[in-house]
């Protein structure tokens, strides 16, 4: 039935659905940031800023951009580099889009200005004006930065067009290192839309090709695309290495459940466990096809989670086999099998669905990472029923061919030893057996016993790590292991930057590299707006608007129209209306501020009376790092500010969607599965036959996720959606290894502490061993994967297994030699269990006329 229902759902898959939306993705749903979008397009829904600034003021639309730089750190001023950019900037406009019964032009699609011309980037008007300057021999051509002039008059913005500038005599330009070019495209239609998405597939081309013709010089092309398709590049570059990986841990497994001892080996079973994880994969993939899904890269990360829990349920079920008596029935091994695993397994399942579950809920405010909770519930689920049913159905198949004592591979009847010993040599080998004849009563428990890694713990590992001498150095490790972790988790940092999401050799990381690296030094334009009626004629508000932006490189209409007015010596103390009239006069009259009519919103009133309703101004900060977090902090700052300022205003810039709470939005699913995990622990601590293994649990689950939490900081490893899932995972994957092993020696009556440690090793550590070493030999693969986001999970899932496997082999086992719970003999009271057997003897008389029976019993 499980392989049925996989084969009708993942017939689905071949149809599956991408996600086309970025933000949507990694964008927080609930976001203050989105409602001041939808104010801001409200109120302004015709953006022309783009004609004398750098600047995604309200909406990136479609554009295409590109930093061209030198390798030999060229002035990119100078004659050649100039012309170099101007032939290139040539090149780009004359770019054509064929459709049926039309070539498309960049001036077909870009945005136009007021007088209909399309609007290019004010460093292009400085380069040709430049050229010009040299071709008259005009020494006096100057630029400064980071505001210039042309020689209409006007002052543009070339902050976030230069780069790498070296200025002399204040701000003129002496050299500068890398300029930018940006082309923006209207996409007012689905038909505009299209056009301009292959323009922007064209340009890159066009600048490659232009590149390679030009090899001096160094161009890194972007567009609204390039975030889209890295994103979704991951897994197309991920495909061979997750081949490689499947083929590792299926050897792996293969070797790990095989044997010298042909009958009781079961390669099969390890082959039948990765097929079973396999299916359920299969199945939940079909589901989310036929429920409307959409898969993204992020989805890369649930086969591990199903590898984590699937195998390490196959393996607890194949101990168990081992454990149970050989001459018993195959129905009766199968029960003890399942009574003996399948519960714990069961627990365990339920606290999957659990944590996952409350990251699958509305409270979950990145979409990503809801979505990816939501798929794990779904495949866990099936991962679960199809261990139970596909696994449980193969092991009793391989429960008869070991009791009708047939070979474990070719499924042959193993002859009898005397019958081996008149074939070759290499015949014996291959069938080589214990036959039950051969042992004792007292053999008969130890015929798994030449299993390797049961040989190794049984033999040497546990009394290696309950020796008194090993111990100290044990307890000194873990206190080396707290202190690094502690030094870890103070350094944590939310990574908000989308290029960890993206594959490495990609346009995204050349482009965001290039970008940090030369044109740092201001942040990009923020919006300033206003967005009520003020008195904008009295000069004590005029004063306070611009106190709030003191500190900004400010390119706005108000600093503009206050310099215009004082030139015709007006005084801006003004009465409202004629101050009104006045400014709408000279906005509208004055040919250098057309530009500018866009940023006021005017307002006519019943009695002829014009109001200012809203108004707005841009706004760049001097910046002097590199990193995104002093971005966020200025997002802060000036959020802060709105709310105690005189003015009403808000503040916005595209980027500002992804940044606005996502420390707070990305923690979220970890701290709401945290608090799920913890409560269920301690509900489930009064049905539990002892509280304490609830209690050990507890402490184990908060030491693995604060020492992968320290670690992956100290590895580079920022705090952002991928890592916050894997950490979701490692409270389950903790519990899945160490909840077996911890109930095994706190249930343990009598004897001694350090006599259950080794019997709870023995039971369970073969089967924690097993899955740690396919999980490991499956992760490696993903290393090589050249991709952040995979980069991110693979050291995220490492530190989660290295550090759960380091407390179930090492710091358990010691600490639990010396702590709660005491091992005391108590005495029990008598019950039916403890009286002896009862013995029948047979008494017959001499003369056999008369039978007795003599019953003892004590």
């Amino acid at each position: 039935a499980p392989v049925l229902i996989s084969i009708l759902l993942g017939a689905s898959f071949s149809r599956y659905q991408v996600e086309e939306s970025v933000e949507h993705l990694l964008a927080p749903a609930h976001s203050l940031a989105k409602i001041e979008r939808s104010l801001v397009n409200s109120l302004f829904p015709v953006n022309r800023s783009k004609h004398r600034l750098y600047s995604d003021l309200q909406t990136p639309g479609r554009y295409g951009r590109v930093i061209i730089t030198s390798f030999r750190k060229a002035n990119m001023l100078d004659q050649h580099h100039t012309d170099l950019i101007l032939k290139l900037h040539s090149a780009v406009t004359r770019i054509q889009v064929q459709r049926p019964g039309f070539n498309y032009t960049f001036a077909h699609i870009c945005i136009l200005n007021n007088d209909k011309t399309c609007i290019v980037d004010d460093i292009v008007h400085v380069l040709e004006e430049l050229k010009a300057a040299r071709s008259s021999n005009r020494t006096n051509f100057a630029i400064t930065y980071p505001i210039t002039h042309l020689k209409d008059g006007r002052e543009v913005y070339n902050g976030h067009q230069l780069g790498g500038v070296t200025v002399h005599s204040k701000d003129r330009v002496k050299s500068a290192e890398a300029i930018q070019l940006t082309y923006y495209l209207q996409a007012i239609n689905s038909l505009n839309d299209m056009v301009a998405e292959k323009w922007e597939s064209i340009f890159c081309d066009t600048v490659e090709l232009f590149q390679k013709s030009n090899r001096k010089v160094k161009m890194y092309p972007f567009t609204s695309s390039s975030l889209k398709e890295d994103f979704q590049k991951t897994s197309r570059v991920s495909e061979r290495y997750l081949i490689t990986s499947l083929v590792l841990v299926v050897t792996l497994a293969i070797l790990c459940c095989s044997m010298q001892d042909c009958v009781r080996s079961k390669p099969w079973l390890g082959l039948l466990g990765l097929l079973t994880v396999t299916l359920a994969t299969l199945t939940a993939a079909g589901i989310i096809n036929l429920t409307g899904g959409k898969y993204n890269s992020t989805f890369l990360g649930i086969p591990f989670i199903m590898l984590g829990h699937g195998l390490y349920g196959t393996f607890e079920m194949l101990s168990s086999w081992r454990k149970t008596r050989e001459d018993q029935h195959v129905k009766e091994r199968t029960a003890a099998v399942f009574a003996d695993s399948m519960l714990s397994f069961s627990l365990t399942t339920a606290m999957y669905l659990v944590t996952f579950g409350i990251g699958a809920s509305p409270f979950t405010n990145i979409e990503a990472a809801r979505i990816f909770c939501c798929n794990s519930c779904i495949a866990i689920f099936f991962n679960y029923l199809y261990v139970l049913s596909f696994y449980g159905s193969s092991l009793v198949f391989t429960g008869y061919i070991e009791n009708n004592y047939q070979h474990s591979i070719f499924c042959r009847k193993v002859p009898k030893p005397e019958v081996l010993q008149e074939k070759p040599a290499w015949y014996r080998f291959l069938l080589t057996a214990k036959f039950s004849e051969d042992t004792t009563d007292s053999e008969e428990t130890n015929t798994y016993e030449s299993h390797l890694l049961v040989w190794f713990l049984k033999r040497y590992y546990c009394d290696w790590i309950t020796n008194t001498y090993v111990k100290p150095f044990v307890v000194l490790f873990y206190l080396v292991y707290i202190s690094f972790a502690l030094m870890g988790y103070l350094q944590v940092s939310e990574g908000s930057d989308l290029s960890n999401i993206v594959a490495t050799a990609t346009r995204t990381i050349e482009y965001t590299t290039a970008q940090q690296k030369y044109f740092s030094n201001y942040s990009p334009v923020i919006g300033f707006y206003i967005y009520e009626s003020i008195e904008y004629w009295n000069t004590s508000v005029q004063e306070d608007v611009l106190e709030y932006t003191k500190g900004f490189v400010r390119i706005s209409w108000f600093e503009s129209y206050l310099n215009y007015l004082r030139k015709l010596n007006i005084s801006t103390g003004l009465p409202k209306k004629n101050f009104t009239d006045m400014l709408r006069n000279s906005f509208l009259k004055a040919p250098q501020f057309a530009h500018f009519t866009e940023d006021i919103i005017f307002s006519k009133k019943y009695n002829n009376e014009v109001d200012v309703v809203a108004s707005r101004m841009f706004l760049v900060a001097k910046t002097m790092e590199t990193k995104r977090e002093e971005l966020y902090d200025l997002l802060e700052t000036l959020r802060k500010l709105s709310l105690t300022s005189k003015v009403k205003f808000i503040v916005f810039n595209p980027s500002f969607v992804y940044m606005d709470r996502y420390a707070s939005s990305v923690g979220a699913p970890l701290q709401n599965s945290c608090i799920s995990a913890l409560f269920l622990l301690f509900f489930s601590a009064f049905l539990v036959a002892d509280s304490l293994i609830n209690v050990w649990l507890t402490l184990t689950v908060a030491s693995v996720e604060f020492g992968v939490i320290g670690f992956m900081t100290l590895w580079k490893v920022e705090l952002d959606c991928i890592s916050v899932l894997c950490l979701i995972y490692g409270i389950n994957y903790t519990i899945d290894n160490c909840a077996p092993l911890l109930s095994t020696f706190v249930l343990g009556k009598e004897f001694t502490r350090t006599k259950w440690v080794k019997n709870a090793l023995e039971v369970h550590g073969v089967a924690i061993l097993q899955s740690y070493l396919c999980y490991i030999v499956g992760l490696i693969p993903l290393a090589a994967v050249p991709s952040n986001l995979t980069r991110t999970l693979f050291r995220c899932l490492f530190l989660i297994a290295l550090v759960t496997f380091f407390h179930c082999f090492a710091i358990l086992p010691v600490i639990l030699t010396f702590l709660p719970p005491s091992k005391k003999k108590r005495k029990e009271k008598k019950n039916p269990e403890n009286r002896e057997e009862i013995e029948c003897v047979e008494m017959v008389d001499m003369d056999s006329t008369r039978v007795v029976d003599q019953i003892t019993t004590v």
